[in-house]
C-alpha cells in the first residue's frame, strides 16, 4: 500500500488525502503541485515485485508494501528529480530510442532507462541515468581518501612529539556500484530476453551537489559521469531474484515480517535511522532509534 500520511515541518501527521484538500497550517510548506507529485511517486502495490524492489531489502519492501507509513514530503524531493532527468530524456529520445520501456519475466519487471545508439555508433548501449551525491559517486569512481605523512612532528600541544599527516586522494579504489550493477544488469536479461543483443552498458550519474566544495573535496569535479558497468553473471541474478521473490512472496502471503534486511541493504544501519519510509513499522530500526536516544540523554 502506499504512504498514507504526510509528517509536516512541526511533526504533525496528517493524511495525505486530507493535506491536498486543505493544509492544516496556515501556510503549506511546499506549492500543492509539488506535493502531489510527491503523494503520486509514493504509490505501492501486492503485484509482482520490481527490480528495484527485490534490490532493496526485503522487509523495507515488505513493510512498504503492507504496512502504512508517513514520510516527509521533503525527503521525497530528490526522487523527483530523478523522475524529471527520466522525463527530459525520454522526450529527446525521438523514435530511435528505446525510453521508459517496462519489460517482465516470471521473477519480476523493470522498466529500462535507455537503449539503443546513446553514446556512439553501436546501437546495443544500455544506459540508466542516476541522480546522486558526490559521497554515492566517490564509492562508485573508486574515489578514497589516504592520509599520507610529510615527516613532522607536532611541536605543541597535545599531539607534540607525534607526526604529521596531510590527507590525499587516490583514484585506484574498488568501485563500489553493485546495487547500481545488479539493476542495470536485470534489464539486459529482460531486454535479452526478447531478442534485444545488449553489448555494452552504462550509468549516467548526475552530481546534485556539484559546484560545491564537499564535492570537490571528494574528487567530483565534474556535474555529470559517464561509469561503465560490467556483466554480471546471469546465474547468479537469477538465483539472487528467485531467492529475493521467494522470501517476499511469502512473507507477503503469510503476513510474516522478513528477517532483518542485510548489513549492506541497510548502508550498516545508517539506512534504519533516518533514510527507510517505513522505519516506524520495523522493531530492529525501533531499537536502533531507541538506543540513540538513551546514548544521547546519557552523554
Amino acid at each position: 500500500m502506499p504512504a498514507t500520511k504526510f509528517i509536516c515541518p512541526d511533526d504533525q501527521r496528517v493524511d495525505i488525502a486530507d493535506c491536498l484538500r486543505s493544509c492544516p497550517n496556515q501556510q503549506r510548506c511546499m506549492f500543492l503541485p509539488t506535493l502531489r507529485a510527491v503523494a503520486n511517486s509514493l504509490d505501492r502495490n501486492l503485484s509482482e515485485p520490481t527490480v528495484t524492489e527485490l534490490i532493496s531489502g526485503t522487509r523495507e519492501t515488505f513493510l512498504k508494501k503492507t504496512t502504512d507509513y508517513a514520510v516527509e514530503p521533503a525527503s521525497i524531493l530528490y526522487a523527483l528529480h530523478g523522475q524529471a532527468v527520466h522525463s527530459i530524456n525520454e522526450q529527446h529520445t525521438q523514435g530511435d530510442i528505446l525510453s521508459e520501456e517496462r519489460l517482465k519475466d516470471e521473477i519480476t519487471s523493470g522498466q529500462l532507462d535507455l537503449f539503443g545508439k546513446i553514446l556512439d555508433g553501436d546501437d546495443g548501449v544500455l544506459g540508466d541515468l542516476k541522480v546522486t551525491s558526490s559521497f554515492k559517486l566517490m564509492k562508485a569512481l573508486g574515489i578514497y581518501k589516504t592520509k599520507i605523512d610529510i615527516g613532522e612532528v607536532y611541536k605543541s600541544g597535545v599531539k607534540k612529539g607525534l607526526p604529521k599527516f596531510r590527507t590525499e586522494l587516490r583514484f585506484d579504489g574498488v568501485r563500489d556500484l553493485l546495487d547500481w550493477a545488479i539493476q542495470l544488469n536485470a534489464y539486459r536479461m529482460l531486454l535479452e530476453r526478447v531478442g534485444f543483443k545488449v553489448n555494452r552498458m552504462f550509468i549516467q550519474a548526475l552530481c546534485r551537489d556539484s559546484g560545491l566544495r564537499i564535492a570537490a573535496e571528494r574528487g567530483i569535479t565534474k556535474p555529470v559521469y559517464i561509469i561503465p558497468v560490467n556483466k554480471i553473471s546471469d546465474r547468479w541474478l537469477t538465483r539472487y531474484f528467485q531467492h529475493k521473490a521467494k522470501i517476499l512472496r511469502e512473507a507477503i502471503a503469510t503476513k510474516t515480517l522478513p528477517p532483518i534486511c542485510s548489513v549492506r541493504e541497510r548502508w550498516g544501519n545508517r539506512k534504519c535511522l533516518g533514510y527507510c519510509a517505513a522505519r516506524e513499522n520495523c522493531p530492529h530500526a525501533q531499537k536502533l532509534v531507541k538506543e540513540a536516544t538513551d546514548d544521547e540523554l546519557a552523554a
